[in-house]
């Protein structure tokens, strides 16, 4: 709410400071909500998107289902998706999605952790621990509320090998930490 508490509009190196942050501290949040078409920056200052207005005034499961269809959009998503679509088994193995991110300009560590957060997050993914297996959630999510949105994997900065050892769980909601979209909505 940042963001909106500045009528939706204001420098990226402001908000830093309203959040005793260094500017490199809140740029991979600010380039990912960007990714996700939450905010638009031009010449240092963030603005809320029309997506972003609306994911600010939605409830916990509408928030999800903004976020869900931004990620859809996203060309690593879109890609990641396919794989798992067209898989018989409706996932894929750490090989695998290691294969699918080398073609993408992403870094691993920090891909691996963003598919596995984000994917369970907004209920499109999960990961099986036990088999080190990335699988398709069914189509229609389970209506499920809370938990707080993850982080940007540039922040944290975990291996690939922690990454991918993400908790099994039927729970989607990751670890919460700090969101990429925290910087304007928290």
């Amino acid at each position: 709410m940042l963001l909106n508490s500045h009528n939706g509009a204001e420098d990226v190196a402001l908000l830093a400071d309203d959040l005793d942050l260094e500017i490199d501290e809140i740029l991979p949040a600010v380039e990912f909500s960007e990714v996700l078409q939450l905010v638009k920056v031009a010449d240092g200052r963030a603005t809320l998107t029309d997506a972003g207005t609306r994911y600010l005034s939605a409830s916990i499961r509408e928030r999800k289902t903004i976020l869900r269809d931004q990620l859809r959009r996203t060309t690593l998503f879109r890609t990641l998706l396919r794989a798992l679509d067209s898989s018989p088994s409706k996932s894929l193995t750490d090989d695998e999605l290691s294969q699918i991110l080398s073609v993408t300009s992403a870094q691993a560590d920090e891909a691996v952790q963003n598919i596995v957060n984000w994917g369970r997050y907004v209920e499109l993914l999960r990961y099986d621990s036990d088999e080190h297996r990335l699988v398709m959630t069914p189509k229609s999510p389970p209506k499920t509320g809370g938990g707080r949105p993850p982080t940007v994997a540039a922040a944290v900065g975990p291996t690939a090998k922690s990454a991918a050892r993400a908790p099994r769980t039927s729970d989607p909601d990751p670890p919460s930490r700090a969101s990429p979209v925290a910087a304007f909505t928290a």
